[in-house]
């Protein structure tokens, strides 16, 4: 080996041993910096809540993490149980009334000359008594049939010894009544023609009240209204009538027109149609005759043919007097209701409304209401409920008005 060599060889020797003795004193005092910085800043330091606003405001609290702990966005938990608290909370203070459902069907609504005069000078009082007015307010959804045109347009239609007309204004009566769907096939929504009629549809979208029964078309009358309810369950509303002074009222011969069913084949189809498309299904008609309880051949048969097709009630209107209750296949057909808001004066038995209940179980109940009517004033008429039962073939109707099916 040359001198050279062994020069050579001792140099490289002293430098990596200069190089380790750098490397273990780095190491060292990089321990030393750390043992004081984790004694310092660490979680149990005396400079932690110091070193945690810098790391955050730096937004380096991630890599930080490890010395420092976690920063105060930890805090924002409890604040997250809190919210999973207060929900659980309001779903514990849930009632089965907040799950029960009330629908309310009413007899013919007609403003006369009466009614006007009593809410210009009264307001809603003058028109219904307080528990009529919480009998409908009070109700998730209210129908009723609306035995008029709102309007100032229009031609009185000849040859018809009654024709109604309201101008629009009084549709205030209705939103002071809670009425949420007002039924327009009736054998006066067209006592002044097309244009009267059409001024009804705006007055009541206006006022923010479905309306179905008519319409520009017969896919417009024949609509099926949908509610769903606070649980979910799904409510559907049809009209249709059997009752129209000439044949250009029906809307498959002029339109705007009404849905009827003088043939039931539409009326059947769009039942059937809609039981597939809700929970419960009700269908207003107008039908029969006026001033007597005696029912027609065609009511019976194509009521029941309304609950074969999938309706779950059908409410009937047009006789100015109440008509019979029938459960049918277990489900109920009110014949006629009557009047409910109308002239000066609705004698007992002349009218009422129909209540359905559906509680939290799905459980559903029937309430008859009948009611009378003085100075133009509605009001509920407790003696009616047994005279309800008394013309009516397999109905019992306790001191409440809750109907239930006779066994026979």
């Amino acid at each position: 080996m040359t001198l050279k060599k062994i020069n050579s060889d001792n140099r490289e020797n002293k430098l990596m041993k200069k190089f380790f003795a750098g490397l273990i004193k780095t190491v060292l005092v990089l321990v030393i910096i750390g043992a004081g910085m984790w004694y310092a800043f660490g979680e149990n330091g005396p400079f932690n809540e110091q070193a945690k606003a810098f790391a955050k405001e730096q937004g380096v609290e991630d890599e930080l993490q490890w010395l420092i702990g976690e920063t105060d966005a930890t805090e924002e938990e409890p604040a997250a149980v809190e919210a999973e608290d207060t929900a659980e909370t309001s779903e514990a203070d849930t009632t089965p009334e907040d799950m029960t459902t009330s629908i309310v069907f009413t007899g013919d609504v007609e403003l006369s000359e009466y009614v006007q005069s009593n809410y210009d000078g009264q307001g809603i009082d003058g028109v219904a008594s307080a528990e009529i007015q919480s009998l409908l307010n009070d109700a998730t959804y209210t129908m009723i049939n609306n035995e008029f045109c709102y309007s100032e347009r229009g031609q009185q239609a000849p040859d018809k010894q009654y024709t109604f007309r309201v101008n629009p204004s009084y549709v205030t009566i209705l939103n002071d009544l809670g009425v949420d769907i007002a039924g327009l096939a009736n054998n006066h929504v067209l006592d002044y023609g097309q244009d009267a009629l059409t001024d009804t549809f705006a007055t009541l979208t206006d006022a923010g009240i479905e309306y179905t029964g008519a319409g520009n078309s017969l896919e417009e009358a024949s609509k099926l209204i949908v509610k769903t309810d606070a649980k979910g369950r799904t409510y559907g509303f049809l009209a249709a009538s059997h009752v129209i002074p000439v044949g250009s009222w029906n809307v498959l011969n002029s339109q705007p027109g009404e849905f009827c069913f003088y043939d039931e084949t539409d009326l059947l189809n769009a039942i059937s149609e809609a039981d597939s498309q809700v929970d419960y299904l009700f269908v207003m008609v107008h039908w029969g005759v006026e001033h007597t309880t005696e029912l027609e051949d065609y009511q019976v048969n194509d009521g029941y043919k309304m609950i074969d097709a999938g309706a779950d009630a059908v409410i009937g209107m047009h006789s100015h007097c109440l008509q019979p209750v029938e459960y049918y296949n277990g489900k109920p057909i009110f014949y006629s209701l009557g009047n409910f808001i109308f002239n000066q004066t609705i004698k007992s038995g002349g009218g009422g409304a129909v209540q359905f209940t559906i509680d939290e179980n799905d459980a559903i109940s029937y309430r008859i209401v009948p009611i009378s009517a003085s100075n133009a004033v509605t009001s509920i008429d407790e003696s009616g409920y047994s005279y309800v039962e008394s013309i009516s073939s397999n109905v019992a109707v306790d001191e409440n008005g809750f109907i239930s099916e006779k066994i026979q």
